[in-house]
């Protein structure tokens, strides 16, 4: 499963893992993304999406849910 949000493009980006001695060994950090049925008013269907929880968030202020 490919971790990119399908609405903001928002993916995972890279950085160092520092060890108490500061040394430097590359890693991951992953995008937090979650499969989620979101409502497309001009079919009037459900569709599962894969999004960022942000945009999950960005999405119940729109619609005036919490």
């Amino acid at each position: 499963m490919s971790r990119i949000c399908q609405m903001t493009g928002k993916k995972g980006s890279s950085g160092n893992l520092r060890s108490h001695s500061l040394r430097a060994t590359r890693r991951r950090f992953n995008a937090n993304i979650q499969k989620k049925r979101v409502f497309d008013p001009k079919t009037g269907k459900f569709v599962r999406m894969k999004v960022s929880t942000s945009y999950i968030r960005t999405l119940a202020k729109q619609l005036g849910k919490k």
